[in-house]
This record gives structure tokens, C-alpha cells and sequence, in this order.
């Protein structure tokens, strides 16, 4: 499935839970037709409950609504959390559930990463925010920094077509000649509010997020800022980082600085030389956890979405952002995160540089080419197809008495 760039769109954009979550429920609140919601994470906290209280509301007044969560990312959610949302009529599936092994999952990779919201085929939310407490910034400490993206306008279209398909509501067309990459979606006329939805499968769109970042990169002519919270590129995007700052584009990147997971830090570390040395400016932002996965270059272009710039998300998760062309979205986007380099984040100077030793370096090249393959060396591993498992509604034992008592005095009428 392909989609071009539409014209015409209105976008508004979010940041953290405090203001994505009341903007999702009013929507869903105000939904009179169909409910499409993806996401990694569902949790049954406070978010979670409110979330379920919506949905639930929304199936019982005839609204059509389809839940598909990932079986890795949420895997603890209560039978009396699902049952009384499919009771009420919602379809709900799991994105590739799998038993446990020794005590472990194994359903590691191909994750469903996407965060997606549809309403009726005119509203949609498409970002990196889950449904959990942690995404609010009362939270605490580890509260997450994070964005998405409400958008209205004829994109809406292409982002419920795709939903449908991936949940199996709409059926895939698949053409004999299409091969596995496919051309990058080039804006021909570049004006004002136009959006395109670009995702990653493993299928025919493996790197297409990737490649936008890389075009981006290339026809950047002043400045780029990207902020993403697991970074560890391929070479190719590093090398395109690198150019752009030598010729003369002022690069900056905002990376965790205080990481949920220590190891995200040490992986970004490796790369801080090679990109220094070359004229990329790197922050490492420090108040919270950095979830964010955006990028603004120059007057017009951004991009908000669920995509990290790491092997998982590049290589074997299912992605999905929004490039968007637009100077008042840029200019909103770009204001907040100079606002995050002015007041959280620490640069990263010559004297916060890893040492330059042969030690250093021989470990930064092996652990760099060791996560560059690491997508081809999980599929040495056993491959299944992931599946999708639809949770069916539970029996009901009174509706089996009463359709059983009609039954039964049915035939005995004469």
C-alpha cells in the first residue's frame, strides 16, 4: 500500500499525556461511527481505566470500535478488563501473542509499535505516546517526554485504510509485480499543511521511514534537530548527519540523558565521537526519560511518530510516523524542543567525550556493527508469522437459559 501527499490537512501538536489523553477521550467521546486504536502499551492504571470507561461507553451506543495492542508490550491486561469491552461489542485483538518459555517471551521482535487513534475516518492521533500513567508528567521522575500529532484532512483517509488492513477488518490487495521496497513518496508541489503517513513493515516497506530521514538529511540547507530516545543508526544515516554538518547545516541531536533503560545511554555514547568530530551538535536531555521520536529541518519539514532510530524500529518493528510540510507545524515543533536545549538538556562538550583510546574504539566498532546486523542475525533465529488473535466475547450463561427456554416453548407450540 502506497500513499502520496495530501493537501489540506489541520494539525495540532501534543505533548505528553497531560494533553494527549483529554484530547483522545474527547474524541472518542464524540465518536458516532467507527473507533480504530493501535498501541504498544496498554496498562490498566489510571490512563488505562479512563481509556476503557471511553471505549466501552462508545461500543454501547453503537459506535464500531477495533483494539489491537501488542502481545509483548501489553501482556498482563485482566480477562474482566478485555471481556467486558468485547461483551459490549468491540473487537479486540492482540498483535502476535506468545506463550512463555522458561519463564520468558518470546516474541521479542516484530513488535507492534505504532500508537494510532482513528475516529469516524476524519480525526486521527498518530505518535510515540502509549496508554499508561508514565506518559503524565505527575508521574514523577520517570515521567516520559513525549509527542504526538492530532490531525484532521484528507490524510485521515489513508491512516484508517491502513489500520483496517493491519487489524484485518479491510482485505489486503497485493499485486504480483510489487517488490519489497518501494520508490519514496516525493512531495512534487511543497505548500502548506500537507501530511504524509509513512510506516515500516517487513514486508514492502522495510526502511521507508528511514529513507525520509536520509532525503531529509540531504536537502537540509540551514538546520536540522532530531530528538529520539533510542538512537543507534545505521551507517548511512550517520554518514548523512556528518555531511550535513560539514557542509554547513547546523545539526543538533537530543538524546537521553537520564535513559529508562542504562544501556540506551551507553549505546549513544559509542556514536558521540564520530558525530562530534564532524561538526553534529549533541544534547543529551536530562530532566526525565526522552520517548520522543521527532525531527524538524529547516522552515517546513517535521516528523512525529512512533519510530526510534535503532535497530528494533528500523529494522523489525512495525512504525508509523507523519512527515509533515508545513511552516506554522515546524515552527510549533521547533519552538519546543529549543525550549528543551535551552532549559533540560546538557551538551555534550570535548570534555564529556568518551576516551579516544584503542580500547574505546575497538569496543564502539564491535558493539556498532554487532547492533548494525542485529536485525539479520534475529532471523537466524526460529521464524514464525506473527499472527493476530481476536479475543472472543465471553458465553454468557443467562443468554444460553433464556435462548434455551425460547427454544424449548417453541416447540411445543402446535
Amino acid at each position: 500500500m502506497n500513499f502520496s501527499w495530501r493537501d489540506g490537512n489541520q494539525l495540532r501538536l501534543l505533548e505528553n499525556g497531560d494533553q494527549f489523553f483529554p484530547r483522545v477521550s474527547e474524541a472518542i467521546k464524540g465518536a458516532q461511527r467507527s473507533l480504530l486504536l493501535e498501541t504498544f502499551i496498554l496498562f490498566e492504571d489510571s490512563v488505562g481505566q479512563s481509556l476503557h470507561s471511553d471505549l466501552l461507553a462508545a461500543a454501547r451506543r453503537g459506535v464500531h470500535v477495533e483494539v489491537m495492542v501488542d502481545g509483548y508490550g501489553s501482556p498482563d491486561l485482566s480477562d474482566l478488563f478485555v471481556n467486558s469491552l468485547t461483551e459490549a461489542g468491540v473487537r479486540f485483538l492482540y498483535y502476535d501473542p506468545r506463550p512463555l518459555v522458561l519463564g520468558m517471551r518470546t516474541n521479542v521482535f516484530r513488535r507492534l509499535h505504532r500508537k494510532i487513534v482513528v475516529v469516524d475516518d476524519a480525526l486521527a492521533f498518530v505518535g510515540g505516546i502509549n496508554f499508561s500513567d508514565e506518559h503524565n508528567t505527575d508521574f514523577g521522575p520517570q515521567a516520559k517526554q513525549d509527542y504526538a500529532v492530532e490531525v484532521t484532512g484528507p490524510v485521515v483517509l489513508d491512516i484508517a485504510r491502513y489500520v483496517q488492513q493491519a487489524m484485518g477488518s479491510e482485505q489486503v490487495t497485493r499485486r504480483w509485480w510489487g517488490g519489497r521496497s518501494q520508490r519514496l513518496a516525493v512531495n512534487a508541489m511543497p505548500g502548506e499543511a500537507q501530511v504524509l503517513f509513512v510506516y515500516r513493515d517487513n514486508d514492502q516497506h522495510r526502511d521507508d521511514i528511514e529513507q525520509h530521514y536520509l532525503d531529509m538529511l540531504r536537502k537540509a540547507k540551514h538546520d536540522v534537530i532530531i530528538a529520539n530516545a533510542y538512537f543507534f543508526p545505521g551507517y548511512r544515516l550517520l554518514r548523512e548527519m556528518r555531511s550535513a554538518a560539514q557542509r554547513g547545516v547546523r545539526v543538533r541531536l537530543i538524546v537521553q540523558g537520564e535513559p529508562d533503560m542504562p544501556i540506551v545511554k551507553v549505546g549513544a555514547e559509542m556514536l558521540y565521537n564520530y558525530l562530534v568530530d564532524a561538526g553534529v551538535e549533541v544534547y543529551e536531555y536530562c530532566r526525565r526519560p526522552l520517548h520522543g521520536k521527532i525531527a524538524v529541518q529547516d522552515q517546513y519539514w517535521s516528523t512525529v511518530g512512533s519510530s526510534n532510530l535503532d535497530p528494533l524500529s528500523l529494522s523489525l518493528n512495525l512504525e508509523a510516523n507523519l512527515m509533515v510540510h508545513d511552516r506554522a507545524f515546524n515552527q510549533t515543533l521547533r519552538e519546543n524542543l529549543e525550549a528543551l536545549l535551552q532549559q533540560d538538556c546538557e551538551r555534550v562538550q570535548d570534555d564529556k567525550l568518551p576516551p579516544r583510546t584503542w580500547w574505546h574504539l575497538t569496543k564502539s566498532v564491535i558493539v556498532f556493527h554487532f547492533l548494525r546486523h542485529f536485525p539479520a542475525i534475529a532471523g537466524w533465529l526460529p521464524a514464525h508469522t506473527p499472527l493476530l488473535s481476536q479475543v472472543e466475547p465471553p458465553v454468557q450463561p443467562e443468554m444460553e437459559t433464556q435462548d434455551r427456554v425460547e427454544t424449548d416453548n417453541q416447540g411445543a407450540k402446535p
